[in-house]
């Protein structure tokens, strides 16, 4: 039988959960919760936070954007300062091992973050490469734009963040680094035909448990939706060409690049082949009209949702956090 758990994952709005919201994830249930830096204050009250989502939300998903450098919400004094994708990415050209560990320690690193703090996602690492001359929304968030390198450092990311326990999410699939503006304002046109490089990162990362989408139209591949909603794309391109088998999740589905309600944008990516819709904004009447209109997860879904918390749990190791630390320090100072 399908997980009655409804196939999104949501935002609240502040730092404490408010009686309604709370209601609102007891009544529609969705997968999980993403919190963002306006829910966190400090560790005492995000652990009293996550205790009332929890307590609400039974079995619930509590997942963070952590990829390091500006992409943080667990931040500085409470938390560890994390180097962005692309100091990794510099370190590796100059230094392929050094480079390498650097990105797993630093996976491990906010892993550890991410688990003492109550989470069980992480949004990283992403996948994207870094074209010249197009919008920043990526930039240093990318490790470069060598689609090889990539592939290698994100695999390195993914599994430091494994080995903490946290269940890592490759994005922005099948690839944001040729957007030539910020999807978090508009839609993005991809007029490239030859997107191999691209892909690549993704393919050899296919045995991640999670990917996120990306919202941006591809000319090539779908002239008239965006990834995110085009059932060509997920189904040709990210399950067979790229080959990934789990968990897929709609990048946010309040952002600029999508238009209409946001309860159509999530039953539309759902039913172009996402597993869950993102919907990140907080806004309690928008998330509630998101959780009355996604069904319940499919059962293929819900077996992915299970298979990559139990790759975590099998993928965990004992970890120095004060050892890992020194050790990065050495090698990006």
């Amino acid at each position: 039988m399908p997980d009655p758990s409804r196939a999104a994952i949501v935002g609240i709005s502040g730092p404490s959960l408010t009686p309604d919201e709370a209601a609102l994830l007891a009544a529609h249930r969705p997968v999980g919760v993403i919190l963002f830096a306006r829910n966190i204050a400090d560790p005492a009250r995000l652990v009293a936070l996550i205790d009332a989502i929890r307590a609400a939300l039974p079995g619930a998903l509590l997942m963070v954007d952590q990829e390091g450098g500006r992409v943080a919400r667990l931040r500085p004094p409470h938390w560890r300062a994390h180097p962005p994708a692309a100091a990794i990415g510099a370190l590796h050209a100059a230094d392929p091992k050094a480079g390498l560990r650097a990105a797993w320690l630093t996976g491990a690193l906010i892993g550890l973050d991410c688990a003492e703090a109550g989470f069980d996602v992480a949004c990283a690492p992403v996948l994207d490469l870094r074209h010249p001359g197009v919008t920043d929304a990526i930039g240093d968030r990318a490790f470069g734009a060598d689609p090889d390198a990539v592939a290698t450092l994100g695999r390195a990311m993914a599994e430091g963040l494994l080995a903490a326990g946290i269940q890592p999410v490759a994005k922005h699939a099948p690839g944001h680094g040729r957007a030539e503006v910020d999807s978090h304002a508009d839609l993005p046109r991809i007029a490239a035909t030859d997107l191999d490089g691209d892909f690549l990162p993704f393919a050899r990362n296919a045995d991640l448990p999670w990917m996120m989408t990306a919202h941006l139209l591809y000319q090539a591949l779908d002239p008239a939706r965006p990834a995110t909603l085009s059932p060509d794309i997920i189904e040709t391109i990210i399950r067979r060409r790229i080959g990934f088998a789990g968990v897929l999740v709609s990048d946010d589905l309040a952002m600029g690049a999508l238009t209409g309600a946001p309860a159509d944008r999530a039953t539309a990516c759902l039913s172009a082949g996402c597993d869950i819709a993102l919907y990140c904004a907080g806004d309690f009447g928008h998330t509630e009209s998101v959780l009355r209109a996604v069904p319940p997860l499919t059962e293929a879904a819900a077996g992915r949702v299970v298979a990559a918390a139990a790759l975590a749990r099998r993928r965990q190791k004992a970890l120095d956090p004060a050892a890992l630390e020194i050790e990065r320090s050495s090698l990006i100072p």
